[in-house]
């Protein structure tokens, strides 16, 4: 049966491929040998990381630092928030389940995992392991200077955040290393929304933080190929990039992290809240229509039938497809988060394990049409001359970024089963 499914991701590769095409400013400057390489680092990359057994038992170490990091978290919570933050309560627990509040006690974190990475950041750790991956896909796909920086940044900071690092050269870049830029944003996650993730999803996976990096060193060459794909005959500026010096100390870089992680965790929690009340509305008037298939209407139905042949290509079988499909839907419209704890209430017979890594992988990214409108806003406000190309690249970012991770799905399928 795997071989089957096995075939029908390879497919589905080849079609999200041709999805790029429509939108390529000149086919014939296509070089096809970068698009090979392109999806041959991915299937490297993800065997290497998930296959190869010392890597593989290495990465497995973070999972413990994500659970030190929770721990630690959730001591913060309890003597700031008291039993709403995971302290002992002053009543007897009837509901435990309960008892665990989602603002209070699981997405703190992201305050904790953004004071850290500034930390990380001013003591030049991140920038070097940053530089050392940027070299790869140098040396393999001929992405360099500021753009090559910024978007492997993207593998531990945001999608407005990783721009800032090379802001003095965004004026001067080509078009097509500004929409690398965007997509590449949209395409993967910040590092402390990749260990919110990992909490949250724990119980599917024991390796839960491996996959999420893994999927995210996997959208580099991803990015790089949509983007590649759609204005193959722009120029690089050719510049080298000098990241920019965020911090002026250790105290400073802890303070201003822990400043700008209460900002994510505020809009993060606000977000949800809305999305959710909005989900919970838009069911309650689809649902005055009609039942369908013997069955009400909802948000997650509709956007599962329009998505399940896209859930289909990536090697997911015809009956989870509407589900996996859905959660598509949901990334899409709303937010990768909003999908992510749909996934996390599904049961087990839900999805096979198979579906659900795919799911995962899929998900695992900004790409939606509120990203744009940050993108476009977050960078403009650095380099104000170039909202125009901003504007124009917005759409063909956010297709790449959805066709990048879309490809990431079908081959962990076929390399993890």
């Amino acid at each position: 049966m795997n071989w089957m499914l096995d075939l029908q991701a390879l497919a589905g590769i080849a079609c999200f491929i041709g999805c790029a095409l429509p939108f390529s400013s000149r086919i014939a400057s296509i070089r096809w040998r970068i698009v090979a390489v392109a999806v041959l680092l991915q299937f490297a990359i993800c065997f290497v990381l998930l296959k190869v057994p010392p890597i593989a038992a290495a990465l497995a170490y973070l999972n413990r630092a994500v659970s030190a990091l929770s721990a630690a978290t959730l001591e913060g919570t309890a003597f700031v928030f008291g039993y709403v933050g995971g302290g002992p309560p002053p009543f007897t627990v009837t509901h435990p389940e309960a008892a665990v509040s989602f603002a209070f006690q699981v997405i703190p974190i992201i305050i904790v995992v953004s004071a850290l990475s500034a930390v990380l950041w001013y003591w030049r750790v991140l920038p070097i392991l940053i530089r050392g991956i940027a070299w790869l896909f140098e040396r393999t796909l001929g992405t360099r200077g500021p753009a090559g920086f910024a978007i492997t940044a993207n593998v531990f900071v945001g999608q407005v955040e990783a721009p800032l690092l090379v802001r003095p050269y965004i004026a001067r870049m080509s078009r097509y290393e500004l929409l690398l830029l965007m997509t590449a944003g949209m395409a993967m996650i910040a590092g402390s929304m990749m260990i919110v993730y990992a909490a949250m999803l724990a119980g599917h996976f024991d390796n839960m933080i491996s996959q999420l990096l893994t999927k995210s060193l996997m959208s580099v060459p991803a990015s790089i190929l949509f983007a590649y794909l759609m204005l193959p005959d722009e120029a690089h500026s050719g510049e080298n990039a000098e990241p920019a010096r965020v911090y002026t100390s250790t105290m400073d870089a802890l303070t201003r992290g822990t400043a700008d992680g209460l900002n994510i965790w505020l809009n993060v929690t606000a977000i949800l809240l809305v999305l959710i009340a909005s989900v919970a509305l838009i069911n309650q008037l689809i649902g005055a229509l009609p039942a369908v298939a013997g069955a009400p209407l909802s948000l997650e139905r509709l956007v599962g039938w329009v998505f399940a042949p896209v859930a289909w290509l990536m090697g997911i079988p015809w009956a989870e497809a509407r589900v996996a499909g859905g959660l598509l839907g949901i990334k899409l419209v709303l937010n990768e988060f909003l999908a992510y704890l749909k996934l996390a209430a599904l049961g087990p017979a839900a999805l096979s394990d198979r579906t659900r890594l795919v799911a995962i992988y899929a998900l695992c990214g900004f790409a939606n049409f509120a990203s744009m409108g940050i993108q476009i806003s977050g960078i403009a406000a650095m380099a104000p001359e170039r909202r125009a190309d901003l504007n124009a690249l917005a759409l063909r970012s956010l297709l790449g970024a959805t066709l990048a991770s879309c490809m990431t799905g079908a081959i962990v399928g076929i390399i993890a089963f």
